[in-house]
């Protein structure tokens, strides 16, 4: 069944699409689940026209602070996403696109002179290698190898997303997170939705019902999943509709931090400013903003990711007896919640 699945992807994503409006649902419309920023639109406004037509994610995927990262893009395609993110880490940082579809890596690496050169860039930052997401080591990439994951609407796709997550972890940094966005179910699929060729190349047949997210996640060695934006995704073909019944799907971003065993304490935090198009407040997730100059008491957690990861030279953590306003384990599994399934 696995490699049927990764054979049927292959196919649909390589050949049957050939342009973004060829897929049956909104899936690529949902661009809402975040603000696109000043420096996003105008890397975007560079973004080759042959490149931006084989789009097939669930809005664009830019993570913030993204200055001199070496970045691995899951999934890339045909690089929308990995060359926006080229212009964004500089040429001192790298983009590195994993895709196993020929035609799709093919229209990618076409571009990448053509992307340097309009970034005002010596040569290219971004390489684009073949390879399957279960398995980054085959693709030759090691331990601990990259500042950043991303990934835009492909785990939904892959027939083992333990493995993905696990292979994600691996040659994640420590500190440092996978920030992806990603098809979700308010339910377990039912075996006719999953057996569906067309349902799962579209995305709904392999969606996570996104309480299983949670428990892959602490499995593989990621901290709590934080959901950072969602948008509900609508099926634009009557027949898969008409398969799909009462089940509802979301499009949905989650930041998945590769964290030390030892957490801080609880922590009082102050945003110094300093993160490019967010100087005045920077979102880590839908429960946590920081708006600059302003203290807040965190939990372990969160002041353990706010030290470790890249984002440790634009706060000031200073010790605390006061309490979070808030208990985070409470409201750990608001999940999806927050669409109103």
């Amino acid at each position: 069944m696995s490699k049927e699945i990764l054979d049927n992807v292959k196919e649909y994503y390589g050949t049957v699409l050939q342009k973004s409006c060829d897929l049956k649902s909104d899936v690529c419309c949902t661009a809402k689940t975040r603000v696109m920023t000043k420096s996003a639109k105008e890397a975007l406004a560079l973004v080759h026209e042959d490149v931006d037509s084989r789009y097939y994610g669930c809005g664009l995927i830019v993570p913030e602070c993204l200055e001199g990262m070496k970045i691995l893009d899951l999934g890339s395609g045909a690089g929308k996403d990995s060359y926006v993110l080229s212009r964004l880490v500089g040429e001192q940082g790298h983009v590195t696109g994993i895709d196993m579809t020929d035609g799709q890596l093919d229209v990618a690496r076409k571009y990448q002179q053509y992307h340097a050169g309009k970034f005002g860039f010596s040569k290219p930052n971004t390489d684009f290698v073949k390879g399957f997401i279960e398995n980054l080591g085959a693709a030759g990439l090691a331990d601990n190898q990259f500042d950043l994951i991303v990934s835009n609407c492909v785990v939904n796709l892959s027939p083992d997303k333990r493995a993905v997550l696990a292979e994600a972890c691996r040659v994640l940094k420590e500190g440092e997170e996978f920030f992806f966005g990603d098809m979700y179910a308010d339910r377990n699929q039912s075996e006719e939705i999953r057996q569906n060729k067309m349902l799962w190349c579209e995305g709904f047949g392999g969606s996570l019902w996104w309480e299983d997210l949670y428990k892959i996640a602490a499995e593989v060695g990621f901290s709590r999943p934080r959901l950072f934006a969602a948008a509900k995704i609508n099926v634009t073909n009557a027949e898969l509709e008409a398969i799909i019944g009462d089940s509802q799907f979301a499009s949905v971003t989650y930041r998945l931090f590769k964290l030390p065993h030892t957490n801080e304490p609880v922590t009082e935090v102050v945003y110094n400013g300093g993160i490019t198009d967010f100087e005045d407040s920077f979102k880590l997730d839908h429960e946590w903003t920081f708006n600059k100059g302003e203290a807040q008491v965190v939990s372990g957690e969160v002041a353990t990711i706010l030290k470790t990861s890249r984002f440790a030279s634009k706060f000031t953590l200073t010790a605390t007896d006061r309490q979070p306003a808030y208990n985070e384990v409470s409201r750990a599994r608001i999940g999806l919640g927050a669409l109103d399934f």
